[in-house]
């Protein structure tokens, strides 16, 4: 059986927070066919196409695709639609959930590469359901969409190990860049010319396994893109301070903000996780008016 469907929208774009329109008019348009194994939905709007495959009992016409999997977790379907549009033409694979439920549900299914995760959900916290994507996987990026004025959004955000945040409205390159930096990091991150293991405070980075091994007992603590960044630049350039500015900048790859504090939270967190004693660092010192600098041990 075959079914072809069209649909046409208003031209009139939808109120959208998150992307600054130029004010051209939108067309949206869908055909499908419908078989007895695959459905295939295709979204036209102006130039662009979204193109989404579900095969019957999963996802397996994804796991052929070697496009990076970026799910889009809003509740608002307008901002939801515009956002997986607009990323599906910059060709990326792109699923969009209204919220933490539906999320689980995907990972399960299909893990994704990277999350653009809106902070205020009807339903879930935010900043719970990063808490939960970083505890199920070190390796799935996560961006955090918040509020422009709301710093302490952010703040809490990156503690909690996000890779980065954007605050809305944005403009639809910013956030373009911001997801090509995150799985940069996250995929295609490039190992240092250093040994493959350095010893650090009282645990040991595994640069191949992008880990942190506890040398007494060989168990492993996995990292985030983020924090792996900041170590591996750390073991590039012993007893040297380093200026915080810098480390911000070539470890997230964004726009410098006055008083951010994105470099001292992920410091911190690395220390509660190399330091023998977290509130008397010896590994990750601080140093005043510079930034930081990683001293290896002497034994």
């Amino acid at each position: 059986m075959i079914c072809i469907v069209r649909i046409v929208r208003p031209r009139k774009p939808p109120t959208n927070p998150y992307v600054q329109d130029s004010g051209a008019g939108f067309g949206w348009q869908a055909t499908g066919l419908l078989t007895n194994r695959i459905v295939r939905v295709s979204v036209h709007r102006e130039f662009g196409r979204v193109i989404s495959q579900r095969h019957r009992g999963g996802l397996k016409a994804h796991k052929m695709d070697p496009r990076p999997h970026i799910v889009v977790v809003e509740d608002e379907p307008a901002q939801r639609h515009l956002l997986v549009d607009y990323l599906a033409r910059q060709n990326f694979r792109v699923s969009g959930v209204s919220g933490g439920a539906a999320l689980r549900k995907l990972v399960e299914r299909d893990r994704p590469a990277l999350v653009l995760l809106d902070v205020r959900l009807p339903d879930e916290d935010g900043f719970a359901i990063a808490r939960w994507l970083r505890e199920s996987s070190a390796r799935i990026g996560i961006i955090m969409v918040t509020v422009a004025s709301d710093t302490v959004d952010r703040v809490i955000g990156l503690e909690i190990g996000a890779d980065d945040y954007i605050a809305k409205p944005f403009e639809p390159r910013e956030l373009l860049a911001r997801v090509k930096s995150v799985l940069r990091r996250t995929t295609n991150a490039a190992l240092p010319t250093a040994g493959p293991r350095i010893r650090m405070g009282c645990r040991v980075l595994d640069l191949e396994k992008r880990v942190l091994v506890d040398p007494t007992n060989g168990t492993e603590d996995a990292l985030t893109a983020s924090e792996f960044d900041l170590l591996k630049i750390f073991a590039e350039h012993p007893n040297k301070p380093l200026q915080r500015d810098w480390l911000l900048e070539v470890t997230a790859h964004r726009d410098m903000e006055p008083f951010d504090r994105a470099i001292d939270l992920r410091i911190t967190r690395l220390r509660r996780k190399v330091e023998f004693d977290p509130a008397h660092p010896n590994a990750i010192r601080t140093v005043r008016g510079v930034g930081y600098m990683f001293v290896p041990p002497t034994h």
